[in-house]
């Protein structure tokens, strides 16, 4: 038996053994009711995993850790979400209407997984077809995902909210292999012709 030399990762000063996992961050719109809330995203990814044949696959950091009630302490809360951002490759940012409104968690969880975790965020918008010009979404993005892409530290691709940009864009983007473009990045036109999207 010969002893291993690998050694985990550290994101901030804490020891990090796996990070293969996809977080997904959405506007809950203070409501628990789940069709009310961005959080039918995180739902429909759930369920094209189950039934996509395997064409769709990710491994979600929100079920790598124990569930948090939304009663707990803001304390707690933090704790668990900063422990499923550093076990994250990559973060899914769902950017929809009301997303800037959030002024609570969205904020709390890209100023995370950017600053500390230095992972890419995919910037997935919902009822969108090709994104050519992300610069043009600005007026949907949350204020701290725009200063962090101003100033050059957020790590962006920008896409539709569709199973084929995702799939790829989960699969090829992480903390070891950031999008090109900065934080501007988006797919090719050959590319949104491949998943069939005008």
């Amino acid at each position: 038996w010969k002893r291993s030399t690998w050694t985990p990762s550290r994101v901030n000063g804490v020891r990090v053994a796996y990070r293969n996992g996809t977080y997904v961050a959405f506007h809950a719109n203070k409501t628990k009711q789940p069709t009310e809330s961005d959080i039918k995203y995180l739902n429909l990814m759930r369920a094209w995993k189950v039934r996509s044949d395997g064409d769709f696959k990710y491994t979600d950091s929100h079920a790598k850790q124990a569930a948090v009630r939304d009663t707990s302490k803001r304390a707690t809360l933090e704790a668990s979400l900063k422990r499923r951002l550093r076990d994250s490759k990559n973060m899914v940012l769902v950017i929809g209407q009301t997303t800037k409104e959030d002024t609570d968690w969205v904020p709390f969880e890209i100023r995370y997984a950017v600053d500390e975790c230095e992972i890419p965020i995919i910037a997935a918008y919902p009822g969108r077809g090709r994104i050519t010009s992300p610069g043009h979404l600005r007026h949907l993005w949350p204020r701290a995902l725009e200063i962090r892409i101003d100033d050059g530290r957020a790590k962006v691709i920008h896409i539709p909210f569709r199973q084929g940009p995702l799939a790829d864009a989960i699969s090829q983007f992480s903390h070891n292999s950031y999008p090109k473009g900065g934080g501007l990045g988006r797919y090719s036109a050959e590319a949104y012709r491949s998943w069939k999207i005008a």
